[in-house]
């Protein structure tokens, strides 16, 4: 697929970009309004997805915790959060908003050919990783990662794997893990669907033999029994989470869905500074802390050079691995 369609097609409903740009116009009139009397929180996505989630909680944090006086969520969904980006990189000096972001938007600035980028915001602080896990059907014959890697690159195009849209985490985990164990990406059989649930059925139902999905969203189906858990993408195993790294087994492949928050341009290194203390204080809310355990979220707090450099690394792997799927 060319990245002309799928920017087609990413970029398919006005109606969706008129209505979010009003709804941020509404949120954001605040006039006088400074970051703590009033926090608006841009969730570039739908309800119920989870930048919606990590939104809510950070609002339930701002508030429960005090640290402002008002917080509100506004969703501008669309082309993996692409729209709310454009639309967000207008707010020019806006020092009461924060927009969500994180690895999926990496993702999609590359395939979309998005004129606005990360260069165009204002970084603020990484807060929470979830990582993507590798499973198969409780009867699939494979038990294991080298089961599965051995069958993979015999026949990378009969060994289709299920997962969300083209350049989610789920896509770009399951061609930066060929890389690795030796297959070429662009020879994978990824079956992209809209939702985890689709991908779900889909797995389970043997259209697809295996599945990269959100441990979160498979954590309940491991957790009964009806699917095997082979690897997860983290750096070292989760505590409480008793599945193995490709790491561990000899697949040099991690990547995190990390979460975070950015400001929009022209805001002065003073906003910036009250940023990134709004957010390290409503991190040590008791909310926010039963948010990481909740969501079975990792705590990877991180602002300043550090963050920055990690986004210019995590777009310069992103791209890499696009390339390399033929997107």
């Amino acid at each position: 697929m060319s990245k002309s369609i799928i920017k087609k097609t990413l970029y398919g409903t006005v109606v969706a970009v008129v209505a979010g740009l009003a709804l941020v116009n509404a949120a954001a009139s605040g006039g006088e309004a400074t970051a703590r009397s009033k926090l608006v929180l841009m969730a570039p996505a739908a309800p119920g997805g989870g930048w919606d989630g990590f939104a809510r909680e950070s609002q339930q944090a701002l508030k429960s915790g005090g640290v402002v006086n008002n917080a509100q969520v506004v969703n501008v969904p669309g082309a993996g959060g692409t729209i709310g980006l454009s639309q967000f990189v207008q707010m020019h000096g806006r020092h009461d908003m924060l927009m969500v972001t994180g690895g999926v938007m990496v993702g999609a600035i590359e395939l979309s050919d998005s004129e606005s980028t990360f260069d165009d915001i204002v970084p603020i602080a990484r807060l929470a990783d979830d990582f993507a896990v590798l499973v198969v059907p409780a009867k699939s014959e494979f038990k294991t990662l080298d089961d599965f890697v051995k069958r993979w690159k015999e026949n990378p195009g009969g060994t289709s794997i299920s997962g969300g849209s083209l350049g989610s985490i789920d896509h770009l985990l399951t061609g930066l893990v060929a890389q690795k164990v030796g297959i070429d990406p662009i020879e994978t059989n990824y079956i992209a669907y809209s939702g985890g649930g689709e991908a779900l059925t889909s797995m389970l139902s043997g259209t697809t033999v295996g599945g990269m999905s959100g441990y979160n969203e498979v954590a309940d189906q491991i957790e009964s029994g009806s699917l095997r858990a082979l690897a997860i993408s983290s750096e070292e195993r989760l505590p409480g989470v008793d599945i193995p790294t490709f790491k561990e087994q000899g697949v040099d492949a991690s990547m995190a869905n990390w979460r975070g928050v950015a400001a929009a341009p022209g805001i002065t290194e003073e906003q910036k500074q009250e940023f990134v203390d709004i957010v390290s204080e409503y991190r040590q809310t008791e909310h926010w802390q039963g948010a990481l355990e909740r969501n079975s979220w990792t705590d990877s707090f991180m602002t300043g050079d550090e963050f920055e450099e990690f986004i210019d690394s995590e777009v310069a792997v992103t791209k890499d691995i696009v390339e390399g799927l033929g997107l």
